[in-house]
């Protein structure tokens, strides 16, 4: 099994950044190769993804632990891939993020590992517009979304 990690900092509260990354529905905006995430009930979310030109489909599990902002991710299929999302306080408004990634399958030319580094890149890019435009339309943001979510139902 081979292992890939990459940590980043983002400037956008653990709490914001987890609520955002959360939702597997955002999956596409930070993902570039994914198409479709569609939450099916309990872990079980419907991905579709562009993999080597050809688009795929496949039933995916997503398990959200919120009280260690954590996400663990995982699909069936011969590379055995799955992952983990940890995210930490480095500040008031900053957050450290640590993606790991294991498969069977191993790539050359590092070609996994900058993927990564570029979809973390594009996670905490996403996360922290979303925070922005937020904040200026003072709709309060993921974890707020989350909150009222939680509240009404």
């Amino acid at each position: 099994m081979t292992e890939y990690r990459h940590t980043a900092t983002a400037d956008v509260p653990a709490d914001e950044l987890f609520a955002f990354l959360s939702h597997p529905e955002n999956l596409p905006r930070y993902f570039p190769d994914m198409k479709v995430a569609e939450p099916k009930g309990g872990d079980t979310v419907h991905v579709e993804a562009e993999v080597h030109g050809k688009r795929v489909a496949s039933e995916a599990w997503l398990h959200t632990d919120t009280a260690n902002r954590s996400l663990s991710w995982g699909a069936e299929g011969p590379d055995d891939y799955h992952g983990e999302l940890r995210i930490a306080e480095d500040g008031p408004a900053s957050s450290e993020i640590t993606v790991t990634l294991h498969s069977v399958r191993e790539a050359d030319g590092g070609e996994v590992q900058q993927g990564l580094e570029r979809t973390v890149a594009a996670m905490t890019h996403a996360a922290s517009a979303d925070a922005d435009v937020e904040a200026a339309q003072g709709q309060g943001g993921w974890a707020s979304y989350d909150a009222k979510k939680d509240s009404s139902s």
